[in-house]
């Protein structure tokens, strides 16, 4: 197709009906196929009011089994507490912390015991093995028997410690 020469005083006009009928096709097809979608997160939830449980089913939440560890300015255990009790100092405490653990919670390996909790509260210069001798206390004990782990509570809480300085 031979081409045309276009004269100085002749304009070239484009024909833009065809392009602008594409871009209405274009529009309408992702108008319809758009899909709205909820955002991510957005949990229709409705949260009671007072926070108190609805049902007379529901059981509540044990409380935290309390564990205080004091020590002296050297760092040595100057006592344990299971309460407001004082069970002592060295090994015959830590094991009489372990049948008090087993007095709460009844029977080891009991489905109730995994929603229980114990909350150590150590002081900030005491030695850590013995932070590890009341959480191996309080977590269970070994069969002599059968050599068996027999566990009691799994979930155990640090209360966090406050320096000396700070505290007094």
């Amino acid at each position: 197709m031979a081409r045309r020469k276009q004269s100085k005083g002749e304009k070239l006009e484009t024909n833009m009906s065809a392009m602008i009928d594409i871009v209405f096709q274009l529009l309408i097809f992702f108008m319809i196929t758009l899909q709205i979608s909820e955002p991510e997160g957005d949990f229709n939830i409705n949260m009671p009011a007072n926070g108190q449980p609805t049902s007379s089913d529901e059981i509540p939440p044990f409380p935290d089994i309390k564990v205080k560890l004091q020590a002296n300015p050297d760092g040595t255990l100057a006592g344990l507490f299971f309460g407001q009790r004082n069970l002592g100092i060295g090994p015959a405490a830590f094991e009489q912390l372990n049948i008090e653990i087993l007095k709460v919670i009844g029977r080891p390996g009991d489905p109730i015991t995994k929603d229980m909790a114990v909350e150590i509260d150590a002081d900030y210069n005491l030695h850590f093995s013995n932070v590890i001798n009341a959480v191996g206390a309080c977590t269970g004990r070994v069969d002599k028997r059968s050599g068996n782990i027999v566990k009691y509570i799994e979930k155990i809480k640090f209360k966090p410690p406050t320096p000396q300085a700070a505290a007094g």
